[in-house]
């Protein structure tokens, strides 16, 4: 499992949600919606300080991660975020590990 973030996303997020180096976005699966290889789930996140990561990465000093109990979301996939211009977003994509 791989998270990778461009640096558009990284900027929006950092933008958007304050971030400082030492915060962290924690990813996590929840109930309704989808992506493109979930069904009935959808990927969320919280700004929160990383505290015992299962699986993390670091761009600038920000933690992008996610828990123990988000195993089962991202178990098998990797996670590719890019920045959308016209929605002002980003953009989730799933692939298999």
């Amino acid at each position: 499992m791989a998270i990778t973030i461009s640096p558009q996303a990284q900027k929006w997020y950092q933008d958007n949600l304050e971030l400082v180096p030492g915060d962290g976005i924690h990813f996590y699966g929840k109930v309704y919606g989808k992506t493109n290889v979930h069904e009935g789930f959808s990927l969320a996140f919280i700004k929160s300080k990383p505290q015992q990561p299962y699986y993390q990465v670091q761009y600038n000093g920000i933690s992008y991660y996610y828990d123990d109990e988000d195993v089962w979301f991202f178990e098998g996939l990797n996670l590719a975020i890019e920045y959308d211009e016209q929605t002002d977003s980003p953009i989730y994509n799933f692939s298999e590990d």
